[in-house]
């Protein structure tokens, strides 16, 4: 069985799709699946070409053991909308007539939204090469992008709502990362195959027997200090200010210590914001690779996972989470709804917060930096619980019996 994976995001840069694709390809591989993965030239978050990659149209390359095809994307300086657009769409031509002429000719192919508009490729492709068309999305778009005030032109919207319903009616899979993701497209398609194929994490490269406090102790930080960590993206859907005002309300309390990593558009705004509140506790560092977050969640004492206040995250897990439970960091958790249920309710994993809530934040906060047997018993429970539901491999075997059945079926 022979899978393409269509994405515009994938390793060496850093994130949570690019993660999770190449964890998924990895383990799929390994279970016979000849994988190959049509990606753009990396750029993202920083939105600049990497060097190697820039003023090329076409790079084949092995990023670990996946074959790799890279076409040429349109990078803009600009966040405006229409910037965005061109982004997009050029990779989705680009990709294309990459797919076209230098792919080989798969069983499956896989698409991962958003972007939306990447679908058109991937379908168009499906059909050229007799290809099963599979969408796996990860945000449900428009809609995200609409409650979010990020796209208000309603005939924008009419027709990205035409498009996403397209590209759900014409695929033989859809995969969501959610169970809200997963419910909301089974209650508008119910007659489309669904499947959950959730974020997860690799045990054996997030375990904190492993690592030490080495981290904590060579940036400046002393034994004493509780150390908060996000890291992540650093943008609007994420709601940091909270981070910065529980800072400037547990000023008094000086061993308490914020740790911001990440790149984003809101990151100049928030720095600029500790300025204003002369807040020395707030301190901002680049994105790292994969493999350096290990050694920093270990050398943390809790983390952060904060997004605004809206509806439509109420079916929200965002990635960080998998990373600090599995390395046994209790988590606060400012995201209501299905994260809410299970990592707090059931998993008893850690403490939450109503989303964009200065005043709870900060008591949790002081809870847990009063009671270390309290935040062991939250990080022990958190492993447990990550292992027994979001091991990488386990999802990975679960989701190749789905494409096992899919290919049987296609070829009867």
């Amino acid at each position: 069985m022979k899978l393409l994976i269509i994405t515009q995001y994938f390793p060496p840069e850093v994130g949570a799709p690019q993660n999770r694709l190449y964890e998924l390809a990895v383990r799929l591989q390994k279970e016979g699946i000849e994988v190959e993965v049509l990606t753009a030239m990396p750029n993202y978050p920083a939105m600049e070409i990497h060097p190697g990659y820039r003023k090329k149209w076409y790079v084949n390359e092995k990023q670990g053991e996946i074959a790799t095809h890279r076409s040429w994307i349109f990078v803009p300086k600009s966040k405006k909308v229409p910037a965005r657009l061109l982004n997009y769409f050029s990779f989705v031509f680009s990709s294309f007539f990459i797919g076209w002429f230098k792919t080989n000719k798969p069983d499956l192919i896989l698409c991962e939204s958003p972007p939306l508009f990447l679908g058109i490729s991937a379908w168009a492709l499906a059909k050229i090469k007799g290809a099963k068309f599979i969408f796996n999305v990860s945000d449900l778009w428009p809609e995200s992008a609409e409650k979010l005030g990020l796209v208000r032109n309603r005939f924008f919207l009419s027709i990205s709502t035409r498009l996403e319903e397209f590209l759900y009616r014409n695929a033989v899979l859809i995969t969501g990362q959610t169970q809200g993701i997963v419910q909301n497209i089974k209650s508008r398609f119910p007659q489309q195959q669904v499947h959950w194929l959730p974020n997860g994490v690799d045990l054996q490269f997030y375990n904190p027997a492993q690592y030490n406090q080495k981290w904590k102790h060579e940036n400046g930080f002393s034994s004493e200090d509780f150390v908060l960590l996000y890291a992540g993206i650093i943008g609007h859907a994420q709601g940091l200010e909270v981070i910065i005002h529980a800072a400037a309300a547990l000023r008094e309390t000086p061993a308490i210590k914020f740790v911001l990593m990440g790149a984003g558009p809101e990151k100049a705004h928030l720095q600029a914001l500790c300025t204003q509140l002369h807040l020395t506790s707030v301190q901002f560092f680049p994105p790292v690779t994969k493999e350096q977050m290990p050694a920093i969640i270990a050398a943390s004492d809790a983390a952060i996972i904060p997004l605004k206040r809206l509806e439509l995250f109420k079916g929200a897990i965002p990635s960080k989470i998998f990373e600090a439970l599995a390395m046994e960091k209790p988590i606060l958790l400012g995201v209501e709804g299905e994260a809410k249920s299970l990592f707090i309710e059931s998993g008893d994993c850690g403490l939450a917060f109503v989303p964009e809530d200065v005043a709870e934040l900060s008591q949790c906060i002081l809870k847990l930096q009063s009671s270390p047997s309290l935040c062991k018993q939250l990080g022990t429970n958190g492993r447990k619980f990550v292992a027994a539901h979001f091991n990488r491999n386990q999802i990975a075997s679960d989701f190749h019996k789905k494409l096992h059945e899919v290919f049987q079926h296609s070829i009867r």
